[in-house]
């Protein structure tokens, strides 16, 4: 049986980078616990994925399931607020708030399961993972120790056809749907023309409002400002 949670973590664990080191301390310091932006395992999924022909992607890999909750909330939150006219600084305890993927998406499956198909895709968007690359991914995915539900996962998402549709019909709430855009911008380069307009295909499903749309998309950046 799947460990939801478990596997999201294993994507996300790519190598962490000073970038990611100085993140994941800014987060824990935030909650309070040594863990909250842990279980970072190096060679992780995400950092495969991304690792194919030495491109450079996005934020890359190297931070837990809470910090990427974390920072979708707070990216909400925040425009929330804006569009109140209130603009006050986020909760300093984030760790203490529940996480978007704590709850099960709109199709009744963890949302962490969602979340990693969000990522999935997004690397798939540009058309790299080839025959080869998805035969030397199955390599790497069997020496990450994922049990066999998890790996029969894993597998099944690295060659089916790419599914907008299903990822947003997936999301329950507004906070949902920043954690998906979130986990999805994770996994590309914006600098990749395939790969942006999969990332605005997946903003217009969700409906997602520019400025929280813009929000998401610096969330890391400004956190390590």
């Amino acid at each position: 049986m799947i460990d939801p949670k478990q596997l999201l973590e294993q994507v996300l664990g790519g190598n962490m980078g000073a970038a990611g080191r100085t993140l994941k301390s800014q987060l824990d310091a935030q909650s309070g616990s040594r863990g909250f932006a842990g279980g970072a395992v190096a060679g992780g999924l995400l950092g495969m994925l991304l690792g194919g022909g030495g491109r450079r992607r996005g934020f890359g890999g190297g931070i837990g399931t809470a910090a990427l909750g974390a920072l979708a909330l707070a990216a909400y939150q925040n425009y929330q607020r804006q569009q109140q006219g209130r603009v006050t600084p986020a909760p300093a305890n984030v760790g203490a708030l529940a996480l978007p993927h704590s709850q099960p998406g709109a199709d009744g499956n963890p949302f962490e399961l969602t979340l990693v198909r969000a990522m999935v895709d997004a690397a798939k968007a540009d058309g790299h993972i080839d025959a080869a690359e998805q035969r030397r991914l199955f390599a790497e995915v069997e020496r990450l120790g994922l049990d066999s539900d998890a790996k029969a996962y894993v597998f099944d998402l690295l060659t089916r056809d790419i599914d907008l549709h299903g990822l947003v019909a997936a999301v329950d709430t507004p906070e949902q749907g920043a954690e998906l855009y979130l986990a999805a911008r994770l996994a590309i380069d914006p600098d990749e023309p395939a790969e942006r307009a999969y990332l605005d295909a997946l903003a217009a499903g969700l409906r997602m409002p520019a400025e929280l749309r813009s929000s998401l998309d610096v969330a890391p950046e400004k956190s390590l400002s």
